[in-house]
């Protein structure tokens, strides 16, 4: 900021920042959940709906790769809102969809806006946010998406319940789009407020703030990065990319169990948010945990929690009371899943060349973007292949496994975290 800009609070950019992530949030969050059960109601089977329900970080992965050069040019506020009209029309895609085919179209047209909106926020608040603000404005950002995602199911549950249909879910998502998109064009931009930090002109001679480089630099020499990092990524990334693995594993197993279980879409709806709540509820003492006890804090409890869960599940599902042991491993895999809140950006942050970080900070998200899409095809195709409960199994052998490999190379990357 320049030295006329006014003093710095993360209130100022609440409103441009953290009110649109919280709208996009509970819009998302009131239809992902349900994604599985929208394919089931167009003859989807359990497979092919775990499929489906995969799109979305599919679609995620590619988005990555463009979204950074998307945000660098047009800047960030004005992807933020490309993304959200994006969200629209996949919605509308995914409203219409005349079968499974069509709305999996339309969840993976939803995971790309998804990736573009998530890394224009993260531009924002790179732009706008002092250093010694980031890390807390960062963690307080991921407990804004989170919150939106418990609120969002609670949302759904009452609506599903009192039209008895899915399509007043889909009018929310379309509700919480518009709000987000009026928030974006309605409140000042905050780079009028405060000016651009570090800003530089690039060849192209376009103004470019220090954001808009972050994410342009993320998504240039992707490969060369993987290639001259290829020992931490193949050592603390993999392990990094389980634990993204188990935390999308988790969005998509939970829906699939429910449907597999006869649960309806308004109980579903209800038991996620709840879940969703707990998550929430986590998210600010796991950074504390890893602050002052070491990154391996953070990860191998939560390891240990997600992979107790899938076991959990995998030993229930045909038992009398399957609903309940639904219930109680939910409950688990969100206490699991709050444990790790920020492990992933905060070892990224670790490993990342202090003077340089994007190029290794864009390799290390497509390295755990990775295994966040690859997890629901796992589901898909084991469910096809054995059962639902096996691939609930197989997740928990992956756990130990994510257990081993980080106890093992996290210390010897990042000396301290382990204490």
């Amino acid at each position: 900021m320049t030295a006329d800009s006014p003093a710095f609070s993360l209130r100022s950019v609440a409103a441009a920042v953290y009110l649109p992530t919280l709208l996009f949030g509970i819009g998302e969050g009131a239809l992902i959940p349900l994604i599985p059960a929208a394919a089931s109601n167009l003859g989807a089977s359990i497979a092919i709906a775990g499929a489906i329900a995969a799109m979305l970080t599919v679609g995620e992965l590619f988005g990555d790769i463009p979204s950074g050069v998307f945000v660098s040019r047009i800047g960030e506020r004005n992807a933020m809102i490309a993304a959200v009209a994006v969200s629209l029309a996949a919605v509308a895609v995914i409203m219409l969809a005349p079968n499974a085919f069509a709305l999996g179209v339309g969840v993976f047209v939803l995971g790309l806006a998804t990736a573009v909106f998530a890394l224009a926020r993260h531009a924002f608040m790179t732009t706008y946010v002092p250093k010694r603000y980031r890390a807390r404005s960062l963690s307080l950002l991921g407990g804004v998406f989170r919150c939106g995602h418990f609120i969002g199911p609670l949302l759904s549950a009452p609506i599903i319940h009192l039209t008895g249909g899915m399509a007043g879910v889909y009018w929310t998502m379309v509700l919480f789009c518009l709000a987000t998109a009026v928030v974006l064009l309605v409140l000042p931009d905050p780079e009028r407020v405060f000016g651009a930090a570090h800003a530089e002109v690039p060849s192209g001679g376009e103004h470019e703030s220090e954001g808009e480089q972050l994410t342009r630099r993320e998504s240039t020499g992707l490969f060369a990065t993987l290639a001259a990092n290829a020992r931490v990524l193949g050592t603390v990334g993999v392990g990094a990319s389980i634990i993204a693995a188990l935390r999308s594993a988790r969005t998509v197993l939970i829906p699939l169990w429910a449907v597999s279980l006869g649960v309806d879409e308004a109980s579903t709806a209800l038991l996620i948010g709840l879940a969703g709540a707990l998550d929430f509820a986590l998210f600010y003492v796991s950074g504390h945990v890893m602050d002052r006890y070491g990154r391996l804090w953070g990860a191998l409890p939560a390891l240990t929690g997600l992979g107790a869960g899938f076991v959990l599940l995998s030993a229930t599902h045909d038992v009398a009371d399957a609903v309940l042991w639904l219930i109680i491993a939910t409950g688990l895999l969100a206490v699991a899943n709050g444990m790790s809140s920020g492990i992933l950006m905060t070892l990224g942050a670790d490993l990342a060349d202090p003077g340089d970080p994007a190029p290794f900070l864009g390799a290390w998200r497509f390295v755990t973007d990775a295994g966040a899409a690859a997890s629901p095809l796992v589901i898909a195709g084991l469910t096809a292949l054995v059962s639902l409960a096996a691939a609930a199994g197989a997740l928990g052998f992956l756990a130990v496994a994510g257990v081993a490999i980080m106890a093992h190379w996290v210390p010897r990357f990042v000396p301290g975290t382990g204490r």
